[in-house]
């Protein structure tokens, strides 16, 4: 087995192919039912040859206070995720397979490791919301929120598409947004690798310790 190594550049062009339709009706049939079963030899962790820059990004936290994407996150090992709360399939499931994941870890790497989860959908997502929607998921992880437009560029420079959201005929709100994890390191503060929407708790649990520290899984 190897672990999949692309470039920056491939992703950013491809960023706005690789966009999850959130909001509809949760697949009965592969897609996101599949999330959290089996995968093929492949492994879940693709490696950047080129690791992606944090972005300089200040947003407000779930307590209504500013927060510094940069400095609060720094020589801490952390995952970066962009979705919504009321998405009801990819984005809860994705928090969740983490959480059980990091409970695997020792109690000193669960404390160091910073989960932040940016919403794609600011409108709707107030940090009361947010507060109360990652609690349900784990207490420590940090949802951010604000402007769209600026959440909208910084994902962008990691490779993430993000749309704004669509009310549909149905009367339903639709937010189209890229799916990946981003792990960056503690050592260089560069985000290293890319996890899809398909990563398991397994995939997580194994490659967690490896991440917390820095190295590539």
């Amino acid at each position: 087995m190897r672990t999949t190594r692309v470039t920056v550049a491939a992703l950013l062009a491809a960023a706005v192919l690789t966009l999850t339709a959130c909001g509809g009706e949760p697949a009965k049939t592969g897609g996101v039912t599949q999330i959290a079963g089996g995968q093929s030899n492949a492994k879940a962790a693709t490696l950047l040859d080129r690791p992606f820059t944090k972005p300089e990004l200040v947003l407000t936290d779930t307590t209504g206070n500013p927060w510094n994407l940069r400095e609060q996150t720094k020589g801490k090992p952390t995952l970066i995720y962009f979705g919504y709360t009321n998405c009801p399939d990819v984005c809860p499931l994705t928090m969740s397979n983490i959480a059980v994941a990091k409970k695997a870890l020792p109690k000193a790497d669960q404390d160091n490791l910073r989960v932040v989860f940016v919403t794609t959908d600011p409108e709707r997502d107030t940090p009361e919301s947010l507060s109360a929607w990652l609690k349900s998921q784990d207490p420590s992880f940090i949802g951010l929120t604000g402007n769209f437009a600026t959440i909208q560029a910084a994902a962008r420079t990691l490779g993430i598409g993000i749309d704004p959201a669509t009310t549909g005929a149905d009367g339903k709100v639709v937010s189209m947004h890229g799916a990946q994890v981003i792990a960056f390191s503690p050592k260089t503060d560069e985000g290293y690798v890319l996890y899809g929407e398909s990563t398991t708790v397994d995939d997580y649990t194994k490659d967690l310790p490896k991440l917390i520290k820095g190295e590539n899984p």
